[in-house]
């Protein structure tokens, strides 16, 4: 039996406040575009957002 197909989860932690320099929400490091397409967008592209959150929220610590 093959496993079941699920979503890729939003990586929102419930802390939705854009920085006005980075246009990254300072919770879950996406952009406005990418947090309101997240729905309807393909996996491949949730993986990409997904594979580069890491490092946004590394250059945001890095900033404070």
């Amino acid at each position: 039996m093959s496993a079941a197909w699920r979503p890729i989860p939003s990586p929102c932690i419930k802390v939705c406040v854009i920085d006005p320099q980075s246009s990254l929400c300072q919770g879950c490091h996406r952009t406005l575009r990418e947090i309101a397409a997240w729905g309807s967008m393909p996996d491949e592209m949730r993986d990409g957002i997904m594979a580069a959150l890491p490092e946004r929220a590394a250059a945001a610590k890095a900033k404070r």
